[in-house]
């Protein structure tokens, strides 16, 4: 098979695109492959690897532009399909040679959400602490981490703001909040909340899409979002935001966005504003605030912030995380079942697999 890799000398900082061509066994992963070329065509390749099997971490980078692990990455289909695939390191963190990226600032990161328990007592003693399967079952997913940092090369808000903690730290960081044992679930998210914290991330979901383990670091910190409000930390504006917004859901049946930027942002700053929003209603963008526009079903909406009230599902436990969402589509998709499709046929698209979504 072919294939393209960017090679980057760090001392000339320059960056060449090289082709390789090489035979591999039909079960060759990428991380086979770049052995291969590493060993027959080019001894000067660099790229990390350690267990080959999917635990360390260590063999993250991108293949066509999405983060992978090399060593879980099969290649058989691509070499058939006649594809060229490119190689390149990982985003998001500087290049320290080829497919090699400097992960201090990953671990800088990690080391910002204390990543250890605070158990609340000095000593143990004797007594065993029994944690139930049920609040274990609230940190599963986190638990799964291994560090390599597919997530964060694929992070949006990262890539605008380097100083966002970012996907892998916050899901680090909800695997302590989490944790039933830990005594400073308070002081982590009062300290998750602030500027470059929680509320940063875009919602763009690439760091669930590029997850090789199924973390989804995106549900983690919806989970740490919806801890704060619970623990009343909702002092930064994201928080406010997601306070009027459901105040607006219920009371009117739609988002009142002429209130959004005073509520969330407060009057002081929303009044530099005004110019945008000027702009805004000369060309019809804006409606009148007053009477308010109220849904003619409104009484649904209501309905429905009682149900959920009702359940008492708060914090964590209220959210809804997207591996329940995508195996329930890919069952409907498979067995073929319309009827419970309660949308009609097709409502739901089939979802990707990695490599054939936007992420890409």
């Amino acid at each position: 098979m072919a294939l393209k890799i960017w090679r980057y000398d760090a001392v000339k900082g320059e960056r060449a695109l090289e082709e390789y061509e090489v035979d591999a066994p039909d079960w060759a992963t990428l991380l086979d492959v770049l052995d291969i070329v590493k060993d027959r065509h080019d001894g000067t390749l660099a790229y990390r690897k350690s267990c080959r099997m999917m635990i360390c971490g260590s063999c993250g980078m991108r293949m066509d532009g999405a983060a992978v692990l090399a060593c879980k990455t099969r290649m058989v289909d691509i070499a058939e399909s006649g594809h060229v695939p490119v190689i390149s390191a990982m985003g998001n963190m500087p290049i320290v040679k080829d497919l090699v990226v400097d992960m201090n600032p990953f671990w800088g990161k990690i080391r910002a959400v204390q990543p250890w328990l605070e158990p609340g007592y000095s000593d143990p003693g004797e007594k065993e602490h029994i944690v139930s399967q049920e609040r274990m079952d609230t940190i599963h997913k986190e638990s799964l981490c291994i560090m390599c940092g597919c997530c964060v090369s694929e992070c949006n808000s990262m890539e605008a703001d380097p100083d966002f903690l970012g996907p892998a730290a916050l899901a680090k960081g909800m695997r302590f909040v989490g944790d039933a044992r830990d005594r400073a679930t308070v002081e982590r998210l009062q300290s998750y909340s602030e500027e470059h914290g929680i509320w940063d991330c875009t919602r763009c979901y690439f760091c669930q899409e590029r997850c090789p383990k199924g973390v989804d670091p995106r549900d983690a910190i919806a989970k740490l979002g919806a801890e704060a409000m619970r623990e009343g930390i909702d002092s930064d504006m994201g928080a406010r935001h997601a306070k009027w917004f459901v105040t607006s859901a219920k009371t009117t049946g739609w988002l009142r966005e002429t209130e959004l930027v005073p509520k969330t942002q407060g009057i002081a700053k929303s009044m530099k504003e005004v110019t945008f929003a000027m702009g805004l209603l000369k060309h019809g963008k804006v409606p009148p605030p007053f009477p308010p526009h109220v849904a003619k079903h409104v009484d649904e909406a209501r309905a429905l912030y009682d149900i959920v009230k009702q359940e008492g599902a708060q914090g964590a436990a209220g959210i809804v995380q997207s591996e329940h969402a995508l195996a329930r589509l890919e069952f409907v998709h498979e067995s073929g079942a319309e009827e419970r499709d309660p949308y009609g046929p097709d409502s739901f698209p089939e979802p990707l697999p990695p490599g054939e979504g936007a992420g890409q």
